[in-house]
């Protein structure tokens, strides 16, 4: 996928991705992928909020798609909504170069008890 972690705090989480490589047939991004970059933005905000104690597991995700892409790199800022005790739900904005809304995303994570 080529995800790259800027940024990784409980309050904020920022990555990159790029659109070559993630592609569907038609040559635009994958809402798939989207979704890839979405989920794990989301959810290592959620790591970072419930370590050392717990695990966060993803229970919920879901995304709108606002515009295609056909080239360069994606951004997406993950924001907590609410940092909880057993679940913490992230907003996810996926942008293009310009600065133009991709799409927008929720994830919910279930916040467990570590046990290895």
């Amino acid at each position: 996928m080529g995800i790259e972690i800027l940024e990784l705090d409980a309050g904020r989480v920022v990555g990159t991705m790029p659109v070559a490589g993630n592609t569907q047939p038609y040559g635009l991004l994958h809402g798939g992928a989207s979704a890839v970059l979405a989920e794990s933005l989301g959810s290592l905000g959620a790591m970072a909020h419930a370590a050392p104690e717990r695990v966060a597991v993803g229970v919920d995700l879901n995304i709108t798609h606002h515009r295609a892409v056909r080239e360069g790199v994606v951004t997406g800022v993950a924001t907590p909504l609410h940092l909880g005790r057993t679940t913490a739900s992230y907003a996810i904005a996926i942008t293009e170069e310009t600065g133009a809304l991709v799409a927008t995303a929720r994830l919910t994570c279930a916040l467990r008890e570590a046990r290895f």
